[in-house]
């Protein structure tokens, strides 16, 4: 056995869970944390501006790729509070994320001792475990522990409180005979699946809903090939946004209030079976569960067995991780398929293969100020099958969500159900660390920019390249337009007259320079026709300094974005597409 500090069997146990790349801020309380990463060598560390966008980068990084584990890692007292936020939205939205923060040492921590903050408690809501290690000796099990825990069941993040003095504290460590722990998760028996398959099969207009947890098992070709076996159309939901390819002949499009396809919400409502794999059946996704449930029957099928039933009961419940499901699914498809026993769903795919084509939002407009469904039509032509877009809320992710168009797993990622403003730029900064020399691309409104826009000299000092597109309208333009119901427009606006920068024309925040201060790049945009030129330019710059590089497109200030309060009563604010030419990046389209 090899005596040496805690801290130091901790690194060795990151390095050996393959968890290497972290987010963080030193400070005095974990400087020996910092002292044993720097000894090992071997785990990255990105410095932050701020600890909350430390806690976002990792999130990001996490949900860059399968398999990914970002570590934050901060001081005692406020950096820990400031983790919080982080830690919210990865727990809300199952994803594994370690934050290791500094302590007082143990003998002070009833003393109210400088930046002491029982953050244990605070943490544990929002955490799968969050724990202040008291004793030297339990440093490996409880890192240990953390890592089984954020990979078994449904996934989720760990906090872990080194005191000082535990840091410091030397034990009997041997890496070499260091095992993980056997990860658990449930798997669904062939009876089961018999009967969920039983129930899709005796169906006339049978759908898979396909969520989150099927990108979490890194089960997203195992969803195609079911899907194409049983010939049975496919709606992601938000977070499950890529599990199919968006141009694929089965995707019907997204159902919900707000991120949702016109053409996806006509399909559910026209459905009369649906299979949840990997989904919560989130409120923005089923709006009034009378009009989302009529009509039609449930099976659902989750990791979390508490999640069955939570929202709505199902016809049919099945705890199991969803590629086991699918495999298992799979396996008596293709039985069924030889025996030729599988129902022939072609005319229930031509009909919402025809809805997908028709019931289009307009997008091409030629005004100025600018409207935003222009820049997501002209985002459409500028970027590939292969960019990966990052964002979080407002109208800008809204919008965004009904108009581009994602081709593969983990290519859209939003922090779905906490929406913690400020989150896109660290976030698109840990993407870009787990998605290396791939093109990411972020979405926000101008309010969300401004909540940490520091972190973009993190990109720029670290040289982590990607494209953020502004839209920016100087409205908390989501607020505005739920304040409707109100009568009222009450502190949302961000518009003043920048005396330092009178070119933003009432506008407010020059964001151009901000970004350059910041050692961006920055191009402002102000007429549609140059919205191809500047997504152009924007990737020359980004190829040839490395850098984060910001478009701002200059919206007009008042836009409402299609939601409403049912899936079938979406309110359309605009015009729709009566042509191909009003939407001419549609996937399909059969308007002409």
């Amino acid at each position: 056995m090899t005596k040496m500090r805690t801290v130091d069997a901790a690194v060795a146990i990151l390095a050996k869970e393959g968890a290497i790349e972290a987010f963080g801020l030193p400070g005095a309380a974990i400087n020996p944390f910092y002292s044993a990463m720097r000894a090992h060598g071997g785990i990255r560390h990105t410095l932050a501006r701020h600890v909350e966008g430390a806690s976002h980068m990792a999130d990001g990084y996490s949900r860059a790729a399968d398999g990914n584990i970002g570590i934050c890692i901060g001081t005692s007292g406020p950096a820990g509070t400031d983790m919080i936020t982080g830690l919210y939205a990865a727990w809300a939205d199952s994803i594994p994320m370690l934050c290791i923060t500094g302590q007082a040492p143990v003998a002070k921590l009833h003393k109210e001792d400088f930046q002491a903050v029982d953050i244990e408690s605070i943490a544990k809501p929002v955490t799968k475990m969050a724990m202040t290690i008291l004793e030297p000796g339990q440093v490996p099990g409880a890192f240990q522990k953390a890592f089984q825990l954020m990979r078994s069941g449904r996934p989720g993040p760990v906090l872990l409180d080194l005191p000082f003095d535990v840091q410091m504290a030397e034990i009997e460590f041997d890496i070499d005979a260091y095992e993980p722990i056997v990860v658990e998760k449930p798997k669904a028996s062939r009876k089961q699946l018999e009967k969920a398959l039983d129930m899709l099969t005796a169906a006339e207009r049978p759908l898979i809903v396909a969520g989150g947890g099927i990108i979490n098992a890194g089960a997203s070709a195992q969803l195609v090939e079911l899907a194409e076996l049983l010939n049975v159309p496919v709606i992601p939901t938000l977070m499950g946004w890529g599990t199919i390819p968006d141009d694929h002949v089965l995707m019907a499009g997204m159902v919900g209030l707000q991120t949702s396809h016109r053409y996806g919400n006509e399909t559910m409502l026209a459905s009369d079976f649906v299979i949840g794999i990997g989904n919560r059946w989130a409120n923005r996704h089923t709006g009034g569960l009378d009009t989302y449930t009529a009509g039609r029957k449930f099976v659902h099928i989750d990791i979390e067995p508490t999640q069955i039933g939570r929202v709505f009961s199902p016809d049919f419940g099945i705890a199991s991780d969803a590629g086991a499901a699918l495999d298992g699914l799979i396996e008596l498809a293709r039985e069924r398929q030889a025996a030729k026993s599988l129902p022939d769903y072609s005319a229930w795919v031509a009909e919402c293969t025809a809805r997908k084509g028709s019931l289009q939002r307009k997008t091409h407009f030629e005004n100025v100020p600018i409207k935003p469904q222009r820049v997501y039509e002209e985002m459409n032509k500028a970027f590939g099958k292969d960019t990966t877009y990052v964002s979080t809320i407002g109208l800008s992710q809204i919008a965004g969500a009904q108009l581009l168009h994602v081709f593969g797993p983990r290519k859209w990622i939003n922090a779905g159900q906490a929406g913690p403003l400020g989150w896109t730029a660290p976030a698109a900064l840990g993407v870009v660390r787990g998605k290396p020399d791939e093109t990411v691309v972020a979405l926000s409104g101008d309010y969300d920019f401004q909540f940490m826009i520091e972190e973009l000299a993190v990109g720029a000092q670290f040289n982590l390249p990607y494209i953020h597109v502004v839209v920016n309208n100087s409205y908390l333009g989501l607020i505005r337009q739920s304040q409707r119901g109100f009568n009222m427009e009450q502190n949302v606006s961000l518009a003043f007259e920048n005396i330092n920068s009178p070119e933003t024309n009432g506008y407010g925040v020059d964001h151009v320079k901000v970004a350059e201060g910041l050692g961006c790049k920055a191009i402002r945009v102000e007429n549609p026709s140059d919205l191809p030129a500047a997504f152009d330019k924007a990737k020359a710059l980004m190829g040839e300094f490395k850098v984060p590089v910001v478009v701002e497109v200059i919206l007009e200030k008042v836009t409402n974005i299609s939601m409403g309060v049912e899936i079938n009563g979406v309110n359309e604010f605009e015009d729709l597409a009566e042509r191909g030419a009003d939407a001419p990046t549609s996937i399909i389209s059969i308007l002409d």
